[in-house]
C-alpha cells in the first residue's frame, strides 16, 4: 500500500490489531521530532494528519482541530504532558543514538539510557507535547 496516495477509506479498512493515535497542537513539530530523534518517516504529512510507520505498526497523528466534535479533545490538558502515564516503546531503535540526537536538539530525556532487568537497553525521551517515547533494543 502506498501510504502517500492510499484513499482514507482504504487505509482505515486496512488497519488491524491495536491502533495508536496521538493528538498534537502542532502536528508538523511532532512529526519532525519523530524523524529527528528516532529516524521515523511521516507519510501524508499535512497540518491536520500524518501516518508514521515503524516496522509493522502504524501510528497516526491528528491535529487537535480535527477532533473538534470528539469528546476526547475536552480531556486534553492545555499544557504538556499530554501522555501522562503512557509510555510508547519503539523497539529496534538504538536508544544511545536517539538520546544523543534528542540531547543535541534540546529535547528532554526523562530516563537516561540503561540496561534493564527485562532484557532491553532503553531510554525515555519526551516529545514537545510530553508524550514519552522509549527507543529500545535487546541486550542479548
Amino acid at each position: 500500500m502506498d501510504l502517500e496516495t492510499v484513499p482514507a477509506e482504504e487505509f482505515g479498512r486496512s488497519l488491524t490489531g491495536i491502533g495508536l493515535n496521538l493528538l498534537s497542537p502542532d502536528l508538523r513539530r511532532l512529526a519532525g521530532f519523530l524523524a529527528q530523534v528516532f529516524g521515523l518517516c511521516a507519510h501524508r504529512l499535512s497540518d491536520d494528519f500524518a501516518i508514521i510507520r515503524h516496522g509493522g505498526m502504524m501510528l497516526q497523528i491528528h491535529a487537535d482541530g480535527t477532533y473538534g466534535a470528539h469528546p476526547l479533545l475536552s480531556l486534553v490538558p492545555e499544557v504538556p504532558p499530554r501522555g501522562g502515564a503512557m509510555q510508547i516503546y519503539l523497539f529496534g531503535i538504538d536508544p544511545d543514538t536517539a538520546s544523543q540526537r534528542a540531547e543535541a536538539a534540546g529535547h528532554m530525556i526523562l530516563e537516561q539510557v540503561a540496561d534493564k532487568v527485562h532484557g532491553l537497553r532503553e531510554a525515555t525521551i519526551l516529545s514537545p507535547e510530553g508524550y514519552a517515547f522509549s527507543p529500545a533494543v535487546s541486550t542479548a
